[in-house]
Formats: structure tokens, sequence, C-alpha cells
């Protein structure tokens, strides 16, 4: 029996569906992802500071993510804008990403203060990236819509009451250890029915991806909100929106999970050489940045160009690097060198890590 799109989906059912998983496709394919995954999280458990990947992985996820959404921002804007008050962002495309970061970061906090992962929890990384204190969806009448065509292609649940029972009941089947699924299948079912439930007016897509990351955290398959997931979602977007409406319309729940488990196991391995290339990079430039400054601050000096491929003396200086006159020293140095860039914008100085910004942008382009 198919679903009528047209009619809110008031009556989705509690997860897990009534479908065998434990076929060999699905076995073979779990077994590939999640061996990418260990080894993606055995290379950032033998990094020194794991923590200086953080901001330039998140931040390629986040403006990824947020292009799957329609929001689209330059590198250049995005990483000036990484040393801004967030107040102080004008460029709204640019906030939206930055917000997003914020929001996984917030996630990560939470379920590390809570253990578990709840509804409360979700509402408030959707308030974090949207910058909103709007909660669940209360407007009857919610479509989504091709956006091109326009034409509908799913009607969620209407009214807040049930929308909060459908995410309790998510929250349940989230938090159960008991389920006898392999944990990616688990995460594939979680994304769809998140998905499905669609609590908010927006921000659903960009914090269901979050939730991907926390429950893969939960789980122990990951330490850090490292695995760039939205680049595979991204690149075959359209197979992304198919499979789910598949899901919804006749219950085609297996090819959704074989296309999530796949891009989990292609991410992780793009995520892998990507943090190789970025390592390889930083070691390299350690030792201009020694030569060429002839200084025991080389190594903390050369994480936080890593960290911020666009950087500003007052960030060296608030980093307790030095003086500000001894950090625009280095970064002068540096840039007679060749190793950093030097551009005026308005009355701000930023120096950009050249090669790294090269790495990152190269990257993007690879996957789109």
């Amino acid at each position: 029996m198919t679903k009528d799109i047209n009619k809110p989906n008031n009556d989705l059912r509690k997860l897990p569906p009534e479908v065998n998983f434990e076929t060999p496709e699905i076995y073979r394919a779990c077994i590939k992802a999640n061996k990418a995954l260990a080894e993606l999280k055995g290379c950032c458990l033998r990094l020194p500071n794991p923590e200086m990947l953080l901001n330039t992985i998140i931040l390629q996820e986040s403006k990824t993510s947020s292009e799957i959404e329609n929001i689209v921002t330059t590198q250049d804007d995005l990483y000036k804008a990484t040393l801004d008050d967030i107040e102080k962002i004008v460029n709204p495309a640019v906030k939206e990403v930055i917000l997003y970061r914020e929001a996984i970061y917030k996630g990560v906090e939470l379920y590390r203060q809570r253990g578990i992962i709840t509804s409360n929890m979700l509402i408030e990384i959707m308030q974090t990236l949207r910058g909103t204190q709007e909660g669940i969806r209360k407007i009857c009448g919610t479509k989504i819509a091709n956006p091109v065509t326009k034409q509908v292609v799913y009607t969620p649940p209407e009214s807040e009451n049930l929308i909060r029972e459908k995410l309790s009941d998510l929250e349940k089947f989230i938090n159960d250890d008991n389920t006898q699924l392999d944990t990616l299948v688990k995460m594939a079912l979680i994304h769809y029915q998140f998905e499905a439930i669609h609590p908010f007016s927006d921000g659903n897509g960009r914090t269901g991806r979050i939730l991907n990351i926390l429950y893969l955290i939960k789980e122990g398959l990951l330490d850090m909100p490292i695995l760039y997931l939205s680049h595979y979602i991204i690149t075959y977007k359209s197979v992304y929106y198919k499979l789910l409406n598949n899901v919804t319309i006749s219950n085609e729940w297996t090819e959704w999970v074989l296309y999530m488990v796949k891009a989990v196991e292609e991410t992780a391995k793009y995520t892998l050489k990507q943090i190789d290339e970025i390592i390889r990079l930083k070691n390299v430039t350690e030792q201009k940045v020694k030569d060429v400054l002839q200084s025991n601050i080389y190594k903390e000096l050369t994480e936080l160009l890593f960290s911020h491929p666009y950087i500003k003396i007052k960030v060296l200086e608030d980093k307790g690097i030095a003086k500000r006159q001894t950090c625009s020293l280095y970064l002068k140095k540096l840039s007679e060198a060749g190793i950093l860039s030097p551009i005026k914008l308005w009355k701000d100085m930023y120096y950009i890590n050249t090669a790294l910004f090269d790495l990152l942008s190269k990257g993007i382009e690879m996957n789109n």
C-alpha cells in the first residue's frame, strides 16, 4: 500500500520497521563502513593535538551541509568570519554556516553533559543553528515541495502534541541499546525518522545531519565530530531525496540503509585522506616556520595557522603567542618567506595560509 504524499503522515510508525536488515548485502556494507570509521577514529587518537583539526574539518562540514539547503558562501568570506564575533557578521549566508558550526559544538557539549540524546537536545541544536528561540512546529499545513517544480513530495505529521509524541518515541529508540541492529543500520533508520517527523519549521535537514554525528559518538564509533558526511549527500543529493521518499511512499528501506551506510564508508575514507593531507602539509610548514622565526613558539604558531586558514595579529596575541609587536613581526617574516599571504580588508590585515586554503578549496571542488 502506497502513502498519499498530500496527506499529513500522522500515522508514521515507530521504529524499527518490520524489515530484515540482516541481508548479505547490508552485512558486507556495514563491515566496510565500520572498518573505515575505525581507521578514522584511530587516526584522530594518534594525533598529538586532534582539537587543531576540529575548526577546519567542522567548518567544511558546516559549509557543505548548508549548501544542501541552498545556503551558499565562499571560502574567503567564511574563513574571515571565523575571526569575528557572530554579532558582527553581516552576510546572512556566512552567519548561517557559522551558526551551524556552533550547533555541532553545542550538540557534542550537550551529549557529553547528559550521556543520552534527547528531543530537547535536538531542539537546542536547531535553535543554535537558526539563532532562534522557536521550538516545535505548531502551524498546520506544512508541505515539502520540490524546489524546482514546486510539486509536493511529502506532508509531515501535524499538531505539536503529535510531533512531540513521535519525537519521544524516536528518543527511546535512539537510546535503546538492545535493538540488535548494526549501529550504522540504526543510524540510517534514525535519520529517516527524524526527517519524516520534520519537527521544526526550518533547520530539519541540518539538525538531522548533526544527529548522525552525535549518534556515532554515542555509540563509540567516533570520539570527535569529525566525519564530513554532508559531502557525500550533496554529491548524490537527488538520490538522497529519492530514497527518502521511497521509504515514505512504498516502505523501501533496504536501498535507503545501503545508501547511508555507503555514505559513512566513503565519507570516512575521504575525511581520513583529508586529515593525512592536512597533517603532511602542517609538518612541512612547521619546519619552515621554525627555520624562519628561530623561536621555540613555532609549534604553537603553526597549529594556529592550521586552525584558522585566515589569521590576524589579534588571534596570536589572544592565544598568548607573544606581545602584539612581536606577533606582528612573526607574521611579517612568514609573509616575506612566502608561507603566508597578507591581504588588507578595510582596517584589518589578514594573513592567509595559502597552502592550506588551496588544499581545502581543492577538496571542495573535487566533491562537487
